[in-house]
């Protein structure tokens, strides 16, 4: 019997209920904490030298220089040309979507001329270089790749530096091959905080980047907390999400498994089903029970859902609607017989899914937009990874005479009141004589 949380939303004590099952204590672990400052002090000071050191020794390598952990192109070409005809297909396929959507994202400059000859806009430019982090081992995401990288591409980046590490010396082909048909420039066989340290810092092999991008363990995600300021960062993420909101007419083991796909990733996943509708609820319920015990990963699904899972029952689709928002989950399935209507009443989610043929399994891999979301509430007032966050935006000015005349006064009496006489100075200079 999966133990998973029932809750009724008319019960008195529900906002609480709620609020318990929603909180994630995402606070760095003391330990963590002082290693990661440990770690990029090393690279910070050390370079190339301190990297080397902290691989071999927490990947279980002997490489004897940085040279030895950057992979070739060809290494990268053959993991692609090696591929079996299906996988390779799948990953095109994949990549092929991803680049079509990423490209109606692509943002371009604009400007206006005033009535006086001043002209106003802004410029729209690519980051010259950033840093992807791809976790590696038996934690391989080649779908990681592609979300990270052709956005960057497609946002016109110039170069584009992976860091995978490689426990045991052991390589992903996958991940690899991604890379290649990602377009990624160069591959370092490097994980952990000192990895991120190399990226922020740089060393003498690896260039420092104005970005670093791509998932990690809470080594990698405390590093890209302390380094922000110093690049920029996607997000510091936490455990993924799903919330389903069901009217009861879709198969019941399709949510149940739409339910595991979040919470086989790991034990602090959260898999939240919100129904109108008890019966149905009972039904999922027993769909979890029996289509459990053939999961691989059963026993990671189980201890998720039984410590931040939930079938909640409510009223209407309405409050399941008002809920759904409070929630802002990362991945939201809106699995209703006629899901349009409901669509444009969601204020807060980091995507929506619509539709009993929608899965959210499809968005992680293949539907094409980012499945690099915001989670733990923060879609109130964050998007998904885009071509955007690869881009940035320069205002430009241009005033002409007759324009410094109307707004050098306009600056110069702003300027007194804010006691900063050489502002009023620097645009009453302007003024005609």
């Amino acid at each position: 019997m999966v133990a998973i949380q029932r809750l009724d939303s008319r019960s008195e004590d529900f906002s609480q209920q709620l609020k318990t099952l929603l909180a994630f204590e995402g606070a760095q672990d003391d330990k963590v904490e002082q290693t990661v400052i440990a770690i990029l002090a090393e690279v910070k000071a050390r370079g190339d030298a301190a990297v080397v050191e902290y691989t071999n020794r927490f990947d279980r390598l002997s490489a004897a220089s940085m040279g030895a952990l950057e992979l070739p192109r060809a290494e990268l070409q053959a993991a692609l040309d090696g591929l079996s005809p299906e996988r390779r297909a799948a990953l095109e396929t994949a990549a092929s979507r991803i680049r079509a959507f990423h490209e109606k994202q692509v943002q371009e400059g604009w400007s206006y001329t005033e009535a006086d000859g001043t002209r106003l806009g802004q410029m729209v430019t690519p980051l010259d270089r950033v840093g992807l982090y791809v976790p590696g081992g038996k934690a391989a995401y080649p779908s990681s790749v592609l979300m990270n990288a052709i956005p960057a591409k497609v946002a016109g980046v110039k170069e584009l530096i992976m860091v995978v590490p490689t426990p045991g010396g052991e390589k992903n082909a996958l991940v690899l091959a991604a890379a290649c048909l990602a377009g990624v420039d160069r591959v370092f066989t490097i994980g952990g905080a000192q990895a991120v340290a190399a990226l922020a810092f740089g060393t003498e092999t690896v260039p420092q980047v104005d970005k670093v991008v791509g998932p990690g363990n809470a080594y990698v995600a405390c590093a890209k907390r302390r380094v922000f300021g110093i690049v920029g960062i996607d997000m510091v993420a936490g455990p993924s999400e799903i919330l389903v909101l069901a009217d009861g007419s879709t198969d019941p083991d399709w949510v149940a498994m739409d339910l595991f796909s979040q919470a086989e990733h790991d034990e602090l996943a959260q898999s939240i089903l919100i129904c109108p509708d008890a019966a149905y609820i009972d039904r999922v319920q027993a769909s979890i029970e029996k289509l459990l015990p053939s999961m691989p990963r059963q026993e990671v699904i189980r201890t998720s859902l039984e410590n931040r899972g939930a079938l909640i029952l409510v009223q209407d689709l309405e409050e399941a609607v008002a809920l759904a928002n409070q929630v802002a989950p990362e991945h939201l399935e809106l699995s209703l017989a006629e899901p349009d209507a409901w669509v444009e009443k969601i204020h807060h989610a980091g995507a929506i899914f619509i539709g009993p043929y929608t899965s959210e399994s499809l968005g992680d891999y293949c539907a094409g937009p980012n499945h690099v979301l915001p989670t733990s509430g923060s879609a109130r007032f964050s998007s998904p990874l885009g071509v955007y966050d690869f881009q940035k935006r320069t205002s430009l000015i241009r005033v002409s005479r007759a324009g410094a005349q109307t707004l050098g006064q306009v600056a110069g009496v702003l300027a007194d009141g804010e006691g900063l006489p050489a502002h009023a100075q620097s645009a009453r200079y302007r003024l005609d004589r």
